[in-house]
C-alpha cells in the first residue's frame, strides 16, 4: 500500500457527530458574539472528554510573507479576542512585530467541528504579561526564563543545565518574570465556526466584525458561507 492509499483509508471523523448547535435557519437566534458560540462549543468539548480542548494552531507572517504555525494554548478569551502568551523574541513575537495580522485555528475532531480566528494580535501590556507567566508551573516558567528560544542549540545537556538552574531559581523567587514575556490579544475580524455531519455535509457560520456600526446596533455580521 502507498503512502497515499495509507493516508485515504483513514476515517476523517468518528461516526456520531453532534449537530452544529445553531438554528442556521434563523441566524438571528444565533449568539450575538462569536466569544459566546465559541463557549459553547468549547463546553461540549470539555463534556466529550477531548484531550487539550484549548489547544490552536497559531499562523503568522512576517513582513516578507514568510509564514510560520504553531501549536499553542488559548489562555483567555474575551470582549478584547482571544489571548495566548510567549515570548517577545520568540518567532512568533518578531512576527507579530512586523505584522500584526494572525490566525489562530482550533480543531476538535471528535466532535467535527473548528473555529477559525483572523485579525489583528496586538500586546495586552507588560503587566498582563507578567500576570501571565506568574500563574504559569514552575517548569513552564523555567523554560520561559532558560530563553534561546528557536536559535541553535549546541547540545541537550546544554540546555538541561540551564533549565535546572533556572527551575531552583524561579522556586526560590516564584515572582521573577522572563523580561520578554508577552500576553497578546487577537482581536477578531472574522471567526467562522465550521462543522462536518453524518448525512448533511458540511456547515459553515461566519461572523464579521463591523466595528463602524452604531453602538446600538448589532456589532457583528452572521453569514453562512458555502462549504
Amino acid at each position: 500500500m502507498t503512502f497515499r492509499e495509507r493516508l485515504r483509508a483513514l476515517p476523517t471523523f468518528p461516526p456520531g457527530l453532534p449537530p452544529f448547535g445553531v438554528d442556521l435557519d434563523d441566524l438571528a437566534t444565533a449568539p450575538a458574539t462569536p466569544q459566546e458560540l465559541f463557549a459553547q462549543w468549547f463546553d461540549d468539548a470539555l463534556a466529550a472528554g477531548i484531550g487539550a480542548p484549548h489547544a490552536a494552531t497559531l499562523s503568522t507572517a512576517d513582513a516578507g510573507g514568510h509564514v510560520h504555525a504553531r501549536t499553542l494554548v488559548i489562555k483567555d478569551v474575551t470582549a478584547d479576542g482571544w489571548w495566548f502568551a510567549g515570548q517577545a523574541t520568540s518567532p512568533k513575537g518578531r512576527d507579530l512585530a512586523e505584522n500584526a495580522h494572525a490566525a489562530l485555528t482550533v480543531f476538535w475532531r471528535e466532535l467535527g467541528r473548528q473555529v477559525r480566528v483572523t485579525g489583528r494580535a496586538s500586546s495586552a501590556g507588560p503587566e498582563a504579561g507578567a500576570a501571565d507567566f506568574r500563574a504559569r508551573p514552575d517548569g513552564s516558567r523555567a523554560a520561559g526564563l532558560v530563553g534561546h528560544q528557536s536559535e541553535p542549540l549546541g547540545s541537550r545537556q546544554e540546555y538541561w543545565d540551564a533549565f535546572a538552574a533556572r527551575l531552583v531559581g524561579t522556586r526560590e523567587d516564584p515572582a521573577v518574570v522572563a523580561p520578554a514575556w508577552t500576553a497578546w490579544v487577537l482581536a477578531p475580524a472574522t471567526v467562522e465556526f465550521w462543522a462536518a455531519s453524518d448525512d448533511k455535509g458540511q456547515s459553515r457560520l461566519r461572523y464579521r466584525a463591523t466595528p463602524s456600526a452604531p453602538p446600538e446596533t448589532d456589532a457583528w455580521t452572521k453569514e453562512l458561507l458555502w462549504p
